[in-house]
């Protein structure tokens, strides 16, 4: 089983942790395990966990091949804390037999570890990963409850080389656990769990685009295989996944670009959808509350063709009152970003220049020079003061981990 621990636990407590591998077979990739020293003074540092001490529960729903998987690396590292196991740096799997990405502030579970069925019964119900009947809610509910009240849970593992539902493995929660994937609002009893929740949105437009390059590129399909396929997905996503992006509290959206014609979707158009709730004020350009377009190029700002547009108002989503910033067009330099920061208001940065430094940080992200990267960021810094709001602890930006208030 492997071990996925709290390692900030085991830090406070200064005990000396080993990363032992074992030969997996499966895979050919190496297993890991923790060993602590002391797993008793452990065990009762780690309860204090949802009773004294909160557990954020953060919702993060898109569809496969929608960017998670970076949206995850900038969240993490707004939070600091050191990885573990074969993750190294960054939240990459490494070929490691798990989903599931750990640091010693936070814990990243992918949904897919609770489909009901392995991809071969799947072949016998005839039903596809995205239905509602192929998910286990009853467990999942009843496992991130248990991980919000300090307790740890024996999670299964979904195996995506070869579609098996393989042993499960012990999660121990942090202080921040986010759970990503299609479903993870789409129960009822599973949202009231979560303390904010945030769809990343791409239209049907990108994600065509998208994943015609890198099916044709990667996996050797043709144009039609490709496009066979989107229309194989698309009603069982509009029906189970893309209902949930009209509650979220915040939406990255992704658009086609409206300042040239960019067939291949290489240039974005991003809207920040955010609504206004008690823990979470909304991002602004210029001045809270007024409708404000900004063509930035100029002096302080270098802009290759097409440029770059701005803007931010209020709006609406559904039936939700919202407010909106946008961005259109991609930076030339990344650097230039901090010109434009200083004109963004309500950010949760702690210093002058932060979200131009965390977006530096991730300088070869996909999406770091348009407004996927920026807003991606920037909810990460609002996160983070609902984290800081909730929990009455204070996560210091010049530090690893979260310190109390």
């Amino acid at each position: 089983m492997v071990k996925t621990a709290a390692v900030s636990l085991l830090a406070l407590a200064g005990l000396a942790s080993a990363f032992v591998p074992t030969t997996t077979n499966f895979r050919s990739a190496n297993r890991w395990t923790i060993k602590a020293k002391d797993t008793s003074f452990t065990r009762n540092l780690m309860m204090k966990l949802g009773a004294d001490d909160k557990v954020i529960l953060i919702g993060v729903a898109a569809d496969s091949g929608c960017g998670k998987s970076t949206f995850m690396r900038r969240l993490t590292n707004i939070f600091g804390g050191s990885n573990v196991g074969p993750l190294g740096g960054g939240f990459d799997n490494g070929g490691w037999e798990t989903n599931t990405l750990v640091s010693d502030t936070t814990t990243v579970i992918c949904l897919d570890d609770y489909h009901a069925n392995d991809r071969s019964g799947r072949k016998v119900t005839g039903r596809t990963a995205l239905e509602a009947a192929e998910q286990n809610f009853d467990l999942m509910y009843e496992q991130l409850k248990a991980l919000k009240e300090g307790k740890t849970v024996a999670k299964p593992i979904y195996n995506h080389v070869n579609g098996t539902l393989d042993r499960p493995e012990e999660v121990v929660p942090t202080p921040i656990v986010i759970v990503e994937g299609l479903h993870p609002w789409y129960d009822a009893r599973v949202k009231d769990l979560l303390d904010y929740t945030i769809y990343l949105d791409i239209s049907d437009e990108i994600k065509r685009a998208w994943k015609i390059q890198r099916d044709m590129a990667e996996r050797g399909w043709t144009l039609e295989q490709v496009e066979a396929e989107i229309e194989k997905r698309k009603p069982d996503f509009n029906k189970f996944v893309g209902p949930q992006k009209e509650v979220a509290d915040s939406v990255i959206q992704v658009l086609p670009t409206e300042l040239t014609n960019d067939p291949e979707g290489k240039i974005l158009r991003v809207r920040l959808i955010q609504k206004e709730t008690g823990d979470y004020q909304p991002v602004y350009l210029f001045d809270q509350g007024s409708t404000v377009s900004w063509i930035p190029c100029g002096t302080k700002l270098t802009c290759s063709y097409p440029g770059i547009k701005l803007g931010s108002g209020p709006d609406r989503w559904f039936d939700n009152a919202v407010n909106v910033v946008e961005m259109d067009g991609q930076f030339d330099k990344l650097e230039e970003l901090a010109y434009v920061e200083k004109h963004l208001g309500n950010t949760a940065s702690k210093y002058d220049g932060e979200i131009t430094a965390q977006m530096l940080k991730n300088k070869g992200a996909p999406g770091t020079l348009n407004g996927s990267g920026l807003f991606q960021t920037i909810v990460s810094l609002k996160i983070r003061e609902v984290y800081e709001k909730l929990s009455g602890k204070k996560v210091d930006a010049s530090v690893k981990a979260p310190v109390a208030a």
